[in-house]
């Protein structure tokens, strides 16, 4: 693909509006490690929410939902749509009690829920497994992507451009803090949600059409149902109902993933920490869970329809996103796309670098080998490890062969650990044993499953994936309830510090409340929590087939979803103002105690 004085112009421009943007915030995020990890908990929910959303849309996203389209039709995107489940769950249940414990990143928890060596074990060894083994593989296949688009389009060694890309957004970020990302973030969604847009829009010109893109996709494969069903069909040969069945009803709380952790956690709470008050996280996590399922996913879905009718026979249906930019795309608007691709991919990487860095200084090197670290110290410590993370992703990067291959892995590697995560909530009988052994559990039995026997879990039928999932879901929660009752638990003072602070409710802690005072204290939000967690589901997952039915399906059925969905968020807004809790904050969180 060639480009011309004008495409060459825009890419230019972006990189040195995201360059500016890094570099004003510089200064600010050098005061103090809490500016620095946590723009001085001060983010607006609006701000803190499409960061998280710019997140989730790296290099790789457009290439995987389109692939998942290409080769199952649109239903192939309930290996992600389900974590709506667990998204809503973080943002009526653990938002706010993210938000009241005023750590500075979720692993810092453990020592405030729990007690002793083992709370300093679980902690450290959290920080590393998540800020290092975890984090590295999605910088990696964010990496892998960006590479195999700069290839097809440029002819380039796309190595050496992804290198530089790397480069580029590990150096705003070191400078700058989570303050250049956040804002650099709602810039580059706007930039790379706009050339989504753009090439759908183009895609579906090409094809003739809306009508007649839906005609053709339908006939490829055998149905309008098959194509643009919102579920499979119950004998679908690529997705059966055991398959469906573990997605919707045992993947979403029981499985540890990015950005849709059970129980919240991962950046998606470093942007709760960073909000203004309980008001502003449960706001920015609500925006979050809507734009990234309900909004963003149709124009990549359009594109994978547009490759299925032009390239039917591509040996990886991922690259069918690549070459449909490539072919369809005049000047200028082929130098938009790659600026479009280059900011979903630094959107990403830029907080991966921040959020593990903040494991590896908060957890590890301040709490175990410097405690009295000077504030200048602390930062410079901080860029010296955001730069050996971009070393470390680079290694990585070749290891993973595709991008749904890192999607399949990680949901596997983290079966069966939400459990434990949600519960440490609500009951007070968990202890850091308990997650202890949930880690260890599912770091071993997922890794012997894939690796010893023929599980593994990428099988065109996803049967052998469902069942790495109940196997390792099943092994990790019998592991973990059986150590919970056969260690001790934790210390009554611990726990009443805890329940001081986060005031989490419910019956599994009541017998804590009443020692301290609080009576039958209620979860935050009471029973209509509940209430609002389901409207909150009704609400996204109508609206993103809404959207759908105004693209590929009838008037009629697009106007009935937007309208249950119109009344679910009614619903949950007049909730929330009958929420006596739910009101700005007039004094802060407790600070953060590391």
């Amino acid at each position: 693909m060639s480009l011309n004085f004008a495409d060459w112009l825009i890419i230019v421009v972006y990189f040195a509006a995201s360059a500016a943007i890094g570099i004003y915030y510089t200064g600010r995020a050098g005061r103090s490690v809490a500016e620095y990890f946590v723009s001085g908990r001060s983010l607006p929910w609006w701000l803190a929410g499409t960061s998280m959303v710019a997140t989730t849309f790296a290099a790789d996203t457009p290439l995987a939902v389109s692939g998942l389209v290409a080769k199952y039709g649109v239903a192939g995107n309930w290996l992600w749509w389900n974590l709506a489940l667990s998204g809503m769950l973080t943002v009526f249940f653990f938002s706010r009690l993210w938000r009241r414990a005023g750590v500075m990143t979720d692993v810092e928890l453990t020592e405030l829920r729990y007690g002793g060596k083992p709370a300093a074990l679980l902690r450290g060894a959290r920080a590393l497994y998540l800020g290092l083994p975890i984090n590295l593989i999605i910088m990696g296949w964010v990496t892998r992507a960006m590479v195999t688009i700069l290839d097809a389009t440029l002819g380039l060694n796309g190595l050496r451009a992804a290198i530089v890309l790397l480069a580029i957004t590990a150096g705003y970020s070191m400078l700058s803090g989570l303050w250049g990302v956040v804002m650099t973030d709602l810039f580059q969604f706007i930039f790379a949600m706009g050339g989504s847009i753009v090439l759908a829009v183009v895609a579906v010109r090409a094809t003739g059409g809306l009508d007649r893109l839906v005609e053709l996709t339908a006939a490829h494969f055998g149905s309008h149902g098959a194509a643009f069903g919102i579920l499979p069909p119950l004998d679908s040969p690529w997705l059966p109902l055991s398959s469906l069945l573990v997605f919707l009803a045992v993947q979403w709380w029981a499985a540890w993933y990015p950005g849709a952790e059970p129980g919240g956690g991962g950046y998606v709470a470093q942007r709760i920490f960073s909000t203004r008050d309980e008001r502003q996280g449960l706001l920015s996590t609500l925006w979050f869970n809507v734009a990234h399922y309900a909004v963003r996913p149709w124009p990549w879905i359009l594109v994978g329809c547009f490759t299925v009718v032009r390239y039917p026979g591509l040996a990886n249906p991922e690259q069918g996103y690549v070459k449909a930019m490539v072919d369809l795309l005049p000047s200028p608007l082929r130098g938009m796309m790659l600026a479009a691709f280059a900011a979903a991919y630094m959107s990403t990487i830029s907080t991966h670098l921040n959020w593990g860095a903040s494991y590896l200084v908060n957890d590890v090197w301040l709490r175990f080998v410097r405690r009295g670290a000077s504030s200048r110290e602390q930062v410079l410590v901080s860029r010296a490890a955001t730069g050996l993370l971009m070393v470390l992703a680079i290694a990585v990067m070749f290891v993973l062969s595709s991008v749904e291959q890192g999607w399949r892995f990680l949901l596997a590697l983290g079966a069966g650990t939400g459990s434990v995560l949600i519960l440490r909530w609500y009951w007070w009988r968990i202890n850091a044993w308990s997650e202890l052994a949930a880690m260890a559990a599912s770091f071993v039995t997922s890794l012997a499953l894939w690796k010893w026997t023929h599980l593994a879990g990428g099988d065109p039928t996803g049967r052998d994936y469902a069942t790495v999932m109940l196997v390792t879901v099943g092994v990790t929660t019998l592991a973990w309830i059986a150590v919970t009752f056969l260690t001790a638990p934790e210390r009554a003072e611990v726990l009443d510090n805890f329940y001081r602070r986060v005031r989490p409710g419910g019956a599994g802690w009541r017998t804590v409340a009443r020692r301290l005072g609080y009576g039958d204290d209620p979860i935050p939000g009471g029973s209509l929590a509940w209430v609002n967690w389901v409207a909150g589901c009704v609400a996204v997952y109508a609206a993103l087939f809404g959207i759908g039915q105004l693209l590929v399906g009838t008037i009629a059925g697009a106007l009935a979803f937007l309208a249950v969905a119109a009344g679910a968020f009614a619903l949950i807004a007049r909730n929330l103002r009958r929420d006596a809790s739910f009101r700005p904050a007039t004094v802060d969180s407790p600070g953060t105690s590391v």
